[in-house]
């Protein structure tokens, strides 16, 4: 099996639940990696930026990590978030991923920093040849001010376990323009649920998606149908999940998701600062919205 035979499809980007301690809500978690696998996701992230990784500790990230490979089938695609702005520590939890069994690490490009293209491949390039996990760049410019370019991405590829790209810019063009560069095997997967279906459509391998959260199974129908030829109903199942796309950014994720997931009885609504649970405001904005959806 190549590296990335089995990343693809409706892969969640999935929450961190915490207790009322302010811990990890380990029971919830677990729940959470079952209900996924039944309901027909692809594949899971754990550690991303909708599980809030900015306040997850490193022995936690290890925990999180372990559980996910543990509570979940041999072979299904657990992908862990291993990104730092200090490529030192992005090194660390890429070996903690690995050693805890993973399937890739999901590294994001460093963020506040500001780096240039060149230490942007030098970034990416001292973890590959750091670790023996494949790992999956993350484009995200609208959290990290950085844009890794299309030709920095091309460049990337020719590493042997640089094996795919999240992008979350939403630009379909960059799709193209990279598929017709990149000559060897190589997973895109969209981080923009709004345009997931049409990047799909063009070629791309998937999504990792937030509105997944709450809505599994229709996320993973969408994909589904794609790939089995009929674009035009997984476009009409698209289209009625426009509403859902929208009411998960109301306010900074993942207090949308974690809101519904509460709602459902899965998790408790908490979240770390300095992010905060959804407001009445936003409630009010998204309620009809996930009554129709979850």
């Amino acid at each position: 099996m190549s590296y990335t035979e089995n990343i693809c499809g409706s892969i969640p980007a999935l929450i961190t639940p915490f207790s009322q301690s302010g811990d990890i809500d380990m029971n919830a978690f677990k729940s959470l990696l079952s209900w996924h696998v039944d309901k027909g996701s692809h594949g899971l992230v754990i550690c991303g930026t909708t599980g809030e990784s900015p306040t997850v500790t490193d022995a936690e990230h290890l925990t999180l990590a372990t559980a996910a490979v543990e509570n979940t089938p041999e072979d299904y695609p657990v992908i862990i978030g291993c990104g730092s702005n200090a490529t030192q520590k992005a090194i660390k939890l890429t070996l903690q991923a690995q050693d805890a069994g993973a399937s890739a690490a999901l590294i994001v490009v460093p963020y506040y920093n500001k780096p240039s293209q060149q230490g942007i491949y030098a970034h990416f390039k001292a973890i590959h040849d750091a670790t023996n996990l494949p790992i999956i760049l993350y484009n995200v410019p609208s959290r990290t001010i950085s844009d890794i370019s299309d030709e920095t991405v091309v460049d990337l590829a020719k590493l042997e376990r640089i094996i795919g790209i999240k992008d979350a810019t939403g630009d379909l063009q960059r799709l193209d323009n990279m598929k017709k560069q990149i000559k060897k095997d190589f997973t895109f997967l969209s981080g923009d649920d709004m345009s997931a279906a049409q990047y799909i459509t063009r070629g791309g391998n998937g999504c990792i998606s937030v509105s997944a959260n709450v809505a599994p199974d229709k996320c993973a129908a969408v994909y589904n149908l794609i790939k089995t030829g009929d674009t035009e109903r997984a476009m009409q199942q698209d289209a009625q999940l426009n509403a859902l796309h929208n009411a998960m950014f109301v306010e900074p994720s993942p207090a949308a998701p974690k809101y519904a997931l509460a709602q459902m009885g899965k998790i408790e609504n908490i979240l770390r600062l300095p992010l905060l649970p959804l407001s009445a405001e936003g409630i009010t904005k998204i309620e009809n919205i996930l009554k129709q959806n979850t």
